[in-house]
């Protein structure tokens, strides 16, 4: 895109003025953005970061990590049949230039092989220019579109300024690994409380927040940093509508240690007209329990008082659900005795909140209209309910019995993410059949 404004034209400028990215943060991010890695190959040990072999001991050599006798790093082991290895990181230089804060984003290439030592590529590949108002303004390289990946940069091609709307693209959304330590930020960061810590939320969104956002200016200076980052990277809106809530927390200095948990507790309180400014009930000792005890409460009291009315409102609710998310019904990924599915019915919200003893049901998730739900089932039994944000195209929540995890747990969610793609594809052909009317 071609500079228009006078802004744009003057951001430019400044891009191309910016100093190279020093040989030093390179050697920094080499050290410390990667796994040390390692192979077992003809019952001998590789190191694959200082190239040192040797003959593994009996006790060690099915182990997932092992440590090399010569350099002492902790190796993870590489599956046994790969002969090339790379490794990907995204990590960001933190600058300020001319009364802007400037985050950028480099992309860092490990490629490794046994018997050689490890080469590595950096190319810069995103700078985001935010001025004293929270205003973000993107610089980018171009990309492949028809790859299907983040990664998938164009290296030859020039950092151009995107539309102001770019930073807001999900594709684009990078939350590097890590942020090179000597950090320079705006004295009015340093004011609404950032010290040296982005608290693993993307710096661009954190500094952009901090300086246009009083509620993560108010976060960041209580230390409330699980309700900050779920502020920022999952839902603003409901922490704005708990904001009560969330002030009698900053009060107490209570620690909330699952936010997701404690927005579903808030609306149980709700259902039950508690008062969310008292904090006996919004700081509970044990939030789980007290989750579970009112989840309990408002079945039991659906159950007696409602059942009929109850039967009504699922038929009711079922046409809602279906018109919302007919186009998602038969999506299936199953893997050995593993199967995830759509949830098609409202009644079986009911059923899986049953099985499982968490709120899907009493919490209505069947009307949240950017939430897609699955079941994840072995041998045809729930193990864990999945709740995936179509919109970002993110998994928000994977819960068992009790929103604990099932020892299926990691098995649930690589299947799932290797196959997000295929809901994206289904949303893809909605809009596709919207635009042709």
């Amino acid at each position: 895109m071609t500079p228009k404004t006078i802004i744009e034209k003057q951001l430019a400028a400044l891009s191309a003025a910016l100093a190279p990215i020093k040989p030093e943060v390179f050697t920094w991010a080499e050290q410390t953005i990667f796994l040390k890695w390692g192979v077992l190959s003809r019952s001998k040990f590789y190191c694959l970061d200082c190239n040192h072999v040797w003959k593994p001991s009996c006790q060690n050599t099915c182990a997932k990590f092992t440590t090399c006798p010569a350099c002492g790093g902790k190796l993870k082991m590489m599956p046994y049949n790969q002969v090339h290895f790379k490794e990907t990181e995204y990590f960001a230089v933190v600058q300020q230039c001319a009364g802007y804060q400037v985050v950028r984003m480099v992309i860092s290439h490990k490629h490794m092989k046994k018997n050689f030592l490890p080469s590595y590529f950096h190319k810069e590949v995103m700078q985001h220019w935010i001025n004293p108002k929270g205003e973000v303004r993107t610089f980018s390289l171009s990309t492949n579109a028809f790859a299907g990946t983040l990664d998938a940069w164009k290296f030859y091609s020039p950092l151009e300024i995107k539309p102001k709307d770019f930073v807001r693209n999900a594709r684009f959304y990078i939350n590097p690994f890590k942020v090179y330590p000597q950090i320079k930020v705006l004295p009015i960061l340093k004011r609404n409380g950032f010290k040296t810590s982005v608290y693993d939320i993307a710096p661009h969104l954190l500094f952009a927040s901090l300086l246009s956002d009083p509620i993560a200016e108010t976060l960041l200076k209580s230390k409330q940093l699980n309700l900050l980052q779920y502020y920022l990277c999952a839902s603003r809106q409901n922490i704005r509508r708990n904001w009560q809530a969330v002030k009698t927390v900053i009060r107490n200095k209570y620690k909330i240690s699952d936010v997701p948990i404690w927005e579903d507790y808030l609306e149980l309180l709700r259902y039950f007209k508690k008062d969310l400014s008292y904090a006996l009930y919004v700081c509970p000792d044990n939030l789980q329990d007290a989750h579970d005890h009112f989840v309990k409460k408002k079945r039991e009291l659906l159950r007696k008082k409602k059942l009929h009315d109850l039967r009504l409102e699922i038929e009711k609710a079922q046409k809602k659900y279906a018109s919302d998310k007919k186009r998602f019904f038969g999506l299936l990924f199953t893997e050995k005795d593993l199967s995830i599915s759509v949830i098609e019915n409202v009644r079986d919200f009911m059923t899986e909140g049953d099985d499982l003893h968490h709120c899907i049901f009493a919490n209505e998730y069947y009307g949240r209209k950017d939430s897609l739900l699955l079941s994840a089932k072995i041998e045809e039994k729930s193990v864990e309910t999945i709740e995936i944000s179509l919109s970002r195209m993110e998994i928000l929540q994977c819960r068992g019995l009790k929103n604990k995890p099932s020892k299926h747990h990691s098995q649930i969610m690589r299947l799932l993410s290797e196959n997000l793609y295929q809901i994206r594809e289904r949303m893809k052909k909605r809009k596709a059949k919207t635009a042709s009317r």
